[in-house]
């Protein structure tokens, strides 16, 4: 096998182009997965079965079906209910969704490992309900989660290939619809493959390191 190295500067505009939408569906999907996740974490402590128990049923659902399948009910099954998102939209909404379930359980340990004395503290200060969650119960909650939340990041990125099935064209896209025209996938597979390396690998160790720092 002869390595081609015309093959990967023709590659790398393309490549480029797919980097920066899978950047793009990562940031916005993690955004969407931190800030869902909160929110399903919070109502399933409501003291409210009505609101308690239709987001653990939509979380247990979510959790338990591939995300290939939830991309493609998204892009495919919506439409015929009169809600038509684009393939970039479907991607960032479908992979923020399928993390949120996961994120919410982050939350919800973080939540319960926050001591029992600081709710205590809060209630003998006659602090509001939105004030003991916004000011002590959630930054120490929070804190404690972070290295789990960024490792679900990390989780995130090695998935973003999948919307390539409803036509976002990110890097593994790119490096197929390259390959299929030029024959030449050893070039195209192997710079995409690197570049998850890259992207991962140190982020993995980032995370890492604020663990160590954080359960000092």
């Amino acid at each position: 096998m002869k390595w081609d190295w015309s093959a990967v500067e023709d590659f790398l505009p393309r490549f480029l182009d797919g980097l920066l939408v899978t950047l793009q569906a990562l940031a916005l999907g993690a955004l969407l997965a931190f800030a869902l996740g909160l929110v399903w974490a919070l109502a399933q402590r409501s003291p409210l079965a009505a609101v308690r128990w239709p987001v653990a049923v939509f979380t247990e659902f979510v959790r338990n079906t591939p995300l290939l399948v939830q991309l493609f009910f998204l892009y495919y099954v919506l439409p015929e209910w009169g809600v038509t998102l684009s393939a970039m939209v479907t991607g960032v909404l479908g992979l923020g969704l399928h993390y949120s379930t996961y994120t919410a359980e982050v939350y919800r340990a973080g939540i319960d490992g926050v001591p029992k004395g600081q709710w205590e503290a809060a209630t003998a200060l006659s602090l509001p309900r939105t004030r003991t969650w916004g000011a002590v119960i959630l930054p120490q909650a929070i804190r404690r989660v972070a290295p789990a939340l960024g490792n679900y990041v990390i989780a995130m990125l090695k998935d973003t290939p999948m919307i390539f099935v409803i036509g976002v064209m990110e890097m593994l896209g790119q490096a197929r619809q390259f390959s299929s025209e030029t024959f030449l996938t050893v070039e195209a597979f192997t710079v995409v493959g690197i570049a998850f390396i890259v992207l991962s690998y140190p982020a993995s160790l980032l995370m890492r390191a604020l663990e160590r720092r954080l359960v000092r």
